[in-house]
């Protein structure tokens, strides 16, 4: 295993500074100089957290850290660096009786920030400190000029491995990132797929980094995951390394400032994989945080109310089971026992999305275009009560039923209502890149789609919240959608309006700020039904009334029937739909 990791880091070779392209060269001087904290993806950590990260990652003051090497990937103003360095400071003075010297300290610490302010003002306080721990200046200088480079980690050359690599690496959506530098990361790091922020191939590279005993701790958004985008990066820790700890920090206030993430602590080593122990939104002081970290690391831990353990949470490039024991236990029975929601002939859609919604959709009675050129909308806000009450929003269909464009000479009323509007239809991404069919929708329009009964179910939600709607609209984007040959609507929204559905989805799904969950139609195919004909006809009627009525309880009740489910089942459940 530990030639396959080589072979790994060796596959995206860093980029020395003299053999980058010119503009690579300049994205990564803007970006240098430019961008406030913000567009630098800067989140500062408190100080109780980063000793709580070095604390789980092992580099504790009371361990021998004098021939250790820590890396720093995005050092920003000292948050993570200067805790450290005082660590090590104790900790030559508990092991070796001394303070070191330059020579011995040489190759202790090796750290990057690309930002040249912040750069420079954490290097004089990490000049400071130096001195303040005994070193001369000329040697606090010399060593800060070899530990701490102004350059970008993901391309920067770095020699050897290390036995820590702890921070917290930036926060940067793809968009924000100059183009020539993104296609560079691109190319040297496989785990930067789909929508991946860039933290991603930060941590990507640290954990090629590390040496044969060596530990990842960081704080970052947990999107990656269980979301697509993190797919490359969860096979790449499956398959040759060992997710120690994991430590969901979300509703927590565990940086400075208060910003909208989600995010967890991870604790990483290069080793082979093995129960996770695992911590949920734990309190904020120094004196909880030293207590936990004591009980996550602890040789001898068993799980209790604070920490539990976990077995197989990194599997392949599925997302991670970060749920309770007895939750996961159940998830994988059901997956054992039932097919999925399309095998037992479900399909799940996902509404129209339009790029120019203030172009495309209005009130039915005020659009002006051909009657067979507009289709009743639902909306979110139409199916809030559980029920759909429509508000009267029309989506204009440009399409025919075989998926080609109507012609436009063909619908004059459409046609002067769209080239009145033309302009703003051209803004978008999908009519520069095909202007022949500019005033097409981003998603194609199949009307018959209208006249088929379907459940939809809103993206975010705290709860199942699934609507019947007969077949009389069209969905918009923000809703997905579910249709079937086989299986009774009515009855099947018994079961996705169940605590069952929910525990699937919360299993999977990332939570978002409040408890709300995503019920996008990835983590509903991942529902386990049986096959309709395998149901009696009391049972299909059991259901079709818990679903009309919205009696959760009798959902709850017609469900435990139908899976076979223990009471104790149905409590794990229930705990998990609360969760």
């Amino acid at each position: 295993m530990q030639a396959q990791q080589g072979e790994l880091q060796l596959s995206f070779p860093a980029v020395h500074p003299a053999s980058r392209s010119s503009k690579v060269r300049e994205a990564i001087r803007e970006l240098s100089v430019g961008g406030g904290i913000e567009a630098r993806g800067a989140i500062f950590t408190k100080p109780e957290v980063v000793d709580f990260i070095l604390d789980l990652s092992g580099y504790k003051a009371s361990a021998d850290l004098t021939q250790l090497r820590f890396l720093e990937p995005s050092f920003g103003g000292g948050d993570f660096l200067i805790p450290a360095l005082r660590r090590i400071f104790a900790s030559w003075r508990t092991h070796r009786s001394r303070n070191p010297t330059r020579a011995e300290l040489e190759s202790s610490i090796v750290a990057f920030e690309l930002h040249k302010q912040t750069f420079y003002q954490t290097r004089d306080l990490i000049s400071s400190l130096l001195i303040q721990e005994g070193l001369s200046v000329d040697d606090a200088e010399a060593l800060v000029g070899t530990w701490l480079h102004h350059d970008d980690f993901l391309l920067a050359p770095i020699d050897g491995h290390f036995d820590f690599v702890v921070g917290n690496p930036p926060y940067v959506r793809q968009e924000l990132i100059p183009a020539a530098l993104l296609r560079e990361y691109r190319c040297r790091f496989s785990t930067l797929y789909d929508r991946a922020d860039i933290y991603i191939p930060f941590i990507e590279r640290s954990l090629g980094l590390l040496g044969p005993t060596g530990v990842l701790g960081f704080i970052c958004a947990d999107r990656w995951m269980k979301n697509k985008y993190g797919g490359p990066l969860r096979r790449l820790v499956s398959d040759g390394y060992h997710l120690k700890i994991h430590v969901d920090m979300s509703d927590t206030q565990a940086f400075q400032s208060d910003v909208i993430a989600y995010p967890a602590i991870t604790a990483i080593s290069r080793a082979p994989s093995g129960p996770t122990r695992i911590a949920r939104q734990p309190v904020i002081s120094k004196e909880s945080l030293e207590r936990l970290a004591q009980e996550l690391t602890a040789a001898d831990h068993v799980s209790n109310e604070k920490v539990r353990l976990a077995v197989g949470v990194a599997k392949s490039s599925e997302p991670w089971l970060l749920s309770g024991a007895n939750q996961i236990e159940l998830i994988r029975r059901l997956e054992d026992q039932f097919p999925t929601l399309e095998e037992a002939g479900c399909k799940v859609g996902i509404g129209v999305a339009t790029g120019a919604d203030r172009v495309f959709i209005a009130d039915d009675a005020r659009l002006d275009v051909e009657a067979d050129r507009k289709l009743p909308l639902v909306r979110t806000r139409d199916i809030s009560s559980g029920e759909v009450k429509w508000l009267g929003k029309a989506i204009i269909n440009p399409f025919n039923e075989d998926g080609s464009l109507v012609n436009l000479s063909d619908y004059p009323k459409l046609n002067r209502y769209l080239e009145a509007r033309r302009a703003t239809i051209m803004g978008r991404h999908c009519a520069q890149r095909n202007p022949r069919n500019w005033y097409r929708t981003i998603d194609r329009i199949t009307p018959s789609l209208s006249c088929r009964p379907k459940l939809l179910v809103p993206d975010i939600k705290g709860e199942s919240h699934v609507v019947y709607e007969d077949g009389q609209f069209y969905p918009h984007h923000n809703l997905y959608y579910i249709v079937s040959d086989e299986w009774d609507l009515r009855s099947l929204q018994a079961v996705l309006l169940s605590s069952l559905s929910r525990a699937f989805v919360s299993t999977y799904s990332t939570k978002m700020r409040g408890g709300f969950l995503r019920f996008q139609a990835q983590y509903l195919r991942r529902i386990r039904i049986p096959v309709w004909g395998s149901l009696s006809v009391p049972m299909r009627d059991e259901l079709a009334d818990a679903a009309v009525s919205r009696d959760i309880s009798a959902c709850n009740r017609a469900v435990g029937k139908l899976y076979g489910l223990s009471p104790e089942d149905m409590g794990t459940l229930c705990s998990a739909a609360s969760a």
